[in-house]
């Protein structure tokens, strides 16, 4: 299971429809298309009870929400964390929704999640926590409806259990109701690292915006988990100096660059961080994000760079590995310092771009080699950076704005030319 960490900033969901009317203004829409993407089409609440190891009843409570339809079926991913809330899973819908109109992927945003901590629970727990949420939840999963996939606290092994329950209610196997499955089970090559390479796509594209050559630049990564380990391990074999990573534990410093191969080992062995022998310092996970490099990827969770530490951001470019790491008062002050933000729905869509690819090869039947993948990725991931950042310049936008506003105008089409039904 990946790191939980605490977050630092609770409204999401106010950043995220914040950036909703921001977008809504550029474009010149009435108050009417702003009503319609800023309330979710349809959200489920249900209670999970969990007979534990040792006998005892525990009830959890689990939350679906499905954004928007009008592009297609719903996707997005599915948490496992103590800090789930209702309108932390409505904030993340949205943002899927913007991200998979911005890469052209014909979805709807949905997220999922589940109030619990994974680290306090076996694995045969969590196990029937997932059979129970997905049961739960099957009058509204199907790969025509609702697709879930990996996010924080869970993994591949969790994606199986809810492909097999939901296969078990239909009485067939359904490998396209989840992706980032295992790869014996319809998962795609390339899916585990895809959010990572994504990240790295646009770090290089940002960095070379700037003139800025891999081999001189440097970098820090904050959270060391599926994204952020990828994130520093592909930043590293393209030739930038990864000087500082942290994960919730406490952060580490090399200003020479840190040996990631051997920090993975390191990881690997103690589950931190923390300890590694070939830092110079050791830090508070908070005092990464004011380190002295060209490139910072926030890589965690949602709301770490905020109005009270913004100030203090060094680094000339920002690319938001996790989901709204930035909060809307840190965007306005990044932006007067001249800080490039590569915003979260074009940053990390690499994970929703191969989610899409495993959805069509099961669908198919026929699955592609890891060329193609990644390929198809970096394809994908080069337009829509040069469609975002011609978009920007041309309007005199942040990337965010940009992004954002070319994603709205993709629904908001799309919801026209279906029309409202009475």
């Amino acid at each position: 299971m990946t790191e939980v960490q605490h977050r630092t900033h609770p409204e999401p969901l106010v950043d995220a429809r914040a950036q909703l009317r921001r977008a809504v203004d550029v474009l010149g829409y009435d108050e009417s298309v702003y009503a319609m993407l800023a309330a979710p089409r349809r959200e489920m609440t249900v209670s999970i009870p969990l007979r534990r190891d040792d006998g005892s009843i525990e009830v959890l409570t689990g939350h679906r929400v499905q954004h928007n339809l009008s592009r297609g079926p719903a996707k997005g991913g599915l948490r496992f964390a103590p800090t789930v809330n209702l309108d932390e899973v409505r904030a993340l819908a949205m943002w899927m929704t913007w991200k998979c109109a911005l890469l052209d992927v014909p979805y709807g945003g949905a997220k999922g999640g589940v109030r619990i901590d994974p680290r306090l629970y076996s694995i045969g727990e969590l196990e029937r926590v997932t059979r129970r949420y997905t049961s739960e939840l099957s009058p509204i999963l199907g790969p025509e409806m609702d697709i879930p996939a990996p996010d924080i606290g869970t993994d591949e092994q969790t994606m199986a259990w809810l492909m097999d329950t939901y296969s078990v209610s239909q009485g067939r196997t359904v490998l396209g109701v989840a992706t980032g499955k295992p790869l014996a089970l319809g998962g795609s090559l390339g899916r585990l690292n895809s959010t990572s390479l994504g990240v790295v796509h646009m770090s290089l594209a940002a960095l070379e915006h700037f003139g800025m050559r891999p081999g001189i630049a440097s970098a820090a990564v904050q959270g060391f988990g599926k994204v952020g380990q990828g994130v520093a391990r592909f930043l590293h074999n393209a030739g930038l100096k990864v000087a500082a990573v942290s994960d919730q534990y406490g952060a580490i410093l090399n200003d020479s660059g840190l040996d990631i191969p051997a920090l993975e080992h390191h990881v690997e062995q103690t589950g931190t961080v923390v300890g590694f022998a070939e830092s110079e310092a050791f830090l508070e996970p908070s005092e990464l994000l004011l380190s002295d490099v060209d490139l910072l990827v926030p890589a965690a969770i949602e709301g770490v760079i905020h109005g009270s530490n913004a100030r203090g951001i060094r680094a000339r470019i920002v690319v938001e590995g996790a989901n709204g790491p930035t909060t809307g008062a840190a965007d306005e002050i990044l932006d007067s310092n001249g800080v490039l933000v590569v915003p979260d729905i074009l940053a990390n869509a690499g994970g929703v771009v191969v989610s899409y690819f495993e959805w069509v090869q099961a669908n198919q039947a026929y699955w592609w080699s890891i060329d193609e993948v990644d390929r198809r990725l970096r394809d994908r991931m080069g337009a829509a950076w040069l469609r975002v950042r011609e978009h920007a310049d041309s309007h005199e936008l942040s990337m965010r704005s940009a992004a954002t506003a070319l994603a709205v105008k993709t629904v908001a089409d799309a919801h026209r030319a279906r029309g409202l039904y009475p």
